[in-house]
């Protein structure tokens, strides 16, 4: 890398299943490195595990999405309805109570609850696709409606509905679809949520949402503004980003046979499987920002109050100090310390439900459909390089 030239952030990938090889050659020689984002704006990139984990643990770096060094890799849909942050923009005791209030509905215990209702989701959608014709699009007949079912009945979210919400998050999460049709997506996707919690506001149900409702009016703190954004980040991040993981996870697999055949013989290896499924492809890869707050030392970089850090945890998760042998897929090694989660405070809230629904999926659809193949060469994939959570837009397959 030219001395003292600012780069521009690589984002796409050139390799399906390795972060851009400029990530790489940041994080070997400038590990906290000024860059260049496609807003034009600048913001430091922080590639080294230990040093993420250190911003995303740091209350000296902010979460606010609205604080002008936040660095939006795309043009900032401001909300059309709402001036409350959302929780994943809150910081410090604030986001504390906040993540406090709703946590309880995400613990392990409450994931055992639910997990005979997945399996069921899972084995008649599975049935379904046996029943059906051959190829068939594993995106659309399974990964994106097995955890749209899960989170809407989760949230009490009529499932009638998921095309609408699920077109509208793909544009949001899109980094170059247009900034009016994102705002037109945000505005309807919001407006929908804003009815759903008035109704049950005035009938609660028995769901995460009805039930925070009751919870929180006993305790006299509700806020309607707050229930809608709740219901707003769960319902885009339920679904959106398991989705992804199942079409990648089950792609992953299909490449390694033997690994397949190792997990149906042992299933209780498949929850270390999904640890470095999830670190392997960590598909939120370039969303963890934050803004120094004041002037932080950071890696010997001295970060101003008010400039954007980015924390690359695609690149942090090929971390050859934390991870030998970092770009090879050891479905064994089973580390939780991976960060595509995220880190700290603001650690992914459904990260419990999300671990559940990969186990369940990965055990369930190998057993099932042992000769499960693709249905089209590898080549002619095409994965999600212009998101902001990677993926597979399909996946044909046949058995």
């Amino acid at each position: 890398m030219t001395a003292n030239a600012i780069p521009t952030l690589t984002i796409a990938r050139t390799c399906p299943y390795a972060p851009p090889a400029q990530h790489r050659t940041l994080r070997q020689e400038a590990p906290i490195a000024k860059v260049e984002l496609p807003t034009g704006a600048t913001a430091w990139a922080v590639t080294r595990h230990e040093d993420i984990r250190t911003v995303l643990s740091d209350p000296r770096f902010s979460s606010s999405r609205k604080n002008p060094g936040f660095p939006h890799l795309s043009p900032l849909v401001l909300p059309a309805l709402n001036s409350k942050p959302m929780l994943i923009e809150l910081d410090g005791q604030e986001h504390a109570a906040a993540r406090r209030a709703v946590i309880g509905e995400f613990t392990v215990k409450r994931g055992a609850a639910l997990a005979p209702r997945i399996q069921q989701i899972v084995d008649e959608h599975i049935d379904a696709m046996l029943a059906g014709p051959r190829p068939v699009d594993l995106v659309q007949a399974f990964s994106l409606p097995v955890p749209s079912l899960v989170i809407c009945e989760l949230l009490g979210v009529p499932y009638a509905d998921h095309a609408f919400f699920q077109t509208r998050s793909a544009t949001l999460v899109s980094r170059n679809a247009p900034l009016e049709e994102k705002g037109r997506s945000f505005f309807e996707l919001l407006s929908y949520l804003d009815k759903l919690v008035t109704d049950k506001e005035q009938d609660p149900t028995d769901d995460l949402l009805g039930r925070q409702i009751v919870k929180l009016r006993g305790e006299g703190t509700y806020d309607h503004e707050s229930m809608l954004n709740l219901a707003f980040i769960l319902l885009i991040a339920g679904h959106e980003t398991t989705a992804n993981m199942i079409s990648l996870s089950t792609l992953a697999l299909l490449k390694h046979p033997e690994k397949v055949a190792v997990l149906r013989q042992h299933p209780e290896k498949t929850l270390a499987a999904v640890e470095e499924l999830l670190r392997y492809f960590t598909i939120a890869e370039l969303g963890v920002g934050r803004v120094a707050t004041e002037d932080v030392e950071l890696g010997g970089v001295l970060i101003r109050a008010g400039e954007g850090v980015l924390a690359l945890a695609n690149i942090g998760n090929r971390d050859p100090e934390v991870f030998p042998n970092a770009d090879e897929l050891d479905l064994e090694r089973g580390g939780r310390n991976h960060v595509a989660f995220g880190f700290g405070g603001h650690q992914c809230l459904g990260q419990n439900l999300a671990r559940l629904e990969l186990q369940i999926v990965l055990d369930t659809l190998f057993r099932r459909i042992p000769e499960l193949r693709l249905a089209v060469p590898e080549e002619e994939l095409s994965f999600k390089s212009d998101a902001l959570v990677y993926g597979l837009h399909e996946l044909p397959v046949t058995w």
